[in-house]
């Protein structure tokens, strides 16, 4: 009997394990480019409710593309109705990125938006790819 139990337990773990593997899945983001700066390599997911507060996840490079122009890069994710969130890259350089975005009253999120900019100054308005909606 005690036997038994353990690998009914088993059994229910290793399913658990194997449909939170499949509810996030990863899909490709398409590089997204604007003079100066890239995301490329890019990836995401929507976690189900109850698993990383269902948030958006997204991975990928943000790469500063025109070294000699002394501007930063940076990428933008939006969730759910609120405002930007801003990730910055480094000049002259390639940074590895893999950041989590939710909505803090929902338990899930479902509609995403992303963006790379390059960072222009105070004076110049910055430069962005075009906007990528995604829907779970």
């Amino acid at each position: 009997m005690r036997k038994l139990a353990i690998g009914v337990l088993t059994a229910g773990l290793f399913l658990a394990g194997a449909t939170s593997a499949v509810a996030a899945s990863w899909k490709t983001i398409p590089k997204l480019s604007t003079g100066g700066a890239e995301f490329n390599s890019g990836q995401y997911t929507f976690h189900p409710a109850g698993t990383k507060h269902g948030a958006f996840e997204w991975k990928g490079n943000l790469k500063d593309t025109d070294h000699g122009d002394g501007h930063n890069v940076y990428v933008q994710v939006k969730v759910e109705g609120y405002d930007w969130s801003r990730y910055n890259g480094t000049q002259r350089k390639s940074v590895f990125l893999n950041k989590l975005n939710w909505a803090a009253p929902q338990r899930y999120t479902d509609d995403a938006y992303i963006r790379v900019c390059r960072d222009k100054g105070s004076f110049n308005p910055d430069n962005c790819s075009p906007t990528k909606h995604y829907k779970k």
